[in-house]
């Protein structure tokens, strides 16, 4: 596979106690259901930030203490042919912005990687009949580490990152999420990292806090109401929502929802983390599913 790993090892030994016990967490009873959380990760400002946003991330970090590891899939990482999945023991940090101040460029996160946890998925999407490929190479974007940035300061659980395959339609970045599920029952917490309203070409960069557009708003109405309706199959039907194609000139940030949206349980609750705008534009809302 080019990483190092013997893959068949690995994978026997995931088999054999677990995700859970591989990371650490041991194989006995106990366990419980790790959240699925979508998060709009908006401006990488907010690695910055000490306000509202960075403080609901980090309570949802403080109520996760069960989660024994992170898989994100994210707005910035889309990949031609095979998903992608990282598989170094300490993927590098991708500062993948550009015209920032320079304090943002000094930001570090030290999470480890998961190489026996990325095996294990790269044999999961297979199985599910998605081509998936492990990546040695690959570090972690601004969508994946900003928001855990703020929700694990201590960067205490391993990460790996998921690629979204290039021009995907939400139905198959679902088939993403329904294929690591099961992940969340060994304590693994899957989130999605993108943006319910982004469209960078009417952002209001120099008020954070302008009220939102009419437009942006009805959009970001009209996911919430279908999120409280559980209506997951109506949401992949985005551009019939109002403004849909101006709320997302591409569907890059909208389908990392997909994702956490594949990975429902028929007993989650959803629970909001943030609901709010940045930049009269950005829609900021966050949410986590919990069984």
């Amino acid at each position: 596979m080019g990483d190092g790993l013997d893959r068949r090892e690995v994978l026997q030994g995931a088999a054999a106690v677990g995700v859970a016990g591989v990371l650490g967490g041991g194989s006995g009873g106990g366990r419980t259901t790790a959240p699925a959380l979508f998060v709009s990760h908006g401006s990488p400002m907010v690695a910055l930030d000490a306000d509202a946003y960075p403080r609901a991330l980090r309570t949802f970090g403080d109520g996760a203490g069960g989660a024994k590891a992170v898989v994100v899939v994210s707005a910035h990482w889309e990949t031609p042919g095979e998903v992608r999945v990282t598989s170094s023991a300490q993927p590098p940090l991708i500062h993948d912005f550009y015209g920032f101040p320079q304090a943002l460029y000094q930001l570090r996160y030290g999470a480890a990687g998961a190489p026996a946890l990325a095996a294990d998925i790269v044999s999961r999407l297979s199985a599910s009949g998605v081509k998936a490929v492990a990546d040695a190479d690959r570090g972690w974007d601004h969508g994946a580490w900003i928001p855990l940035l703020h929700m694990f300061p201590q960067a205490a659980l391993p990460v790996v990152q998921v690629s979204m395959p290039l021009d995907a339609s939400p139905a198959e970045v679902a088939k993403l999420g329904e294929a690591l599920r099961p992940l969340r029952a060994e304590g693994v917490l899957l989130m999605g990292s993108g943006g319910i309203v982004h469209n960078l070409r009417r952002v209001n960069f120099h008020h954070k806090d302008a009220s939102p557009e009419p437009w942006a708003q009805a959009f970001d109405t009209w996911v919430a109401q279908k999120l409280e309706a559980r209506d997951f199959t109506g949401l992949q039907s985005w551009l019939d929502a109002p403004n849909g194609r101006l709320a997302h000139p591409r569907a890059e940030h909208l389908l990392p929802l997909y994702f956490v949206l594949g990975a429902a349980l028929p007993e989650d609750r959803i629970t909001p983390v943030f609901e709010g705008f940045h930049h009269g534009t950005l829609s900021m809302r966050s949410f986590a599913l919990r069984a």
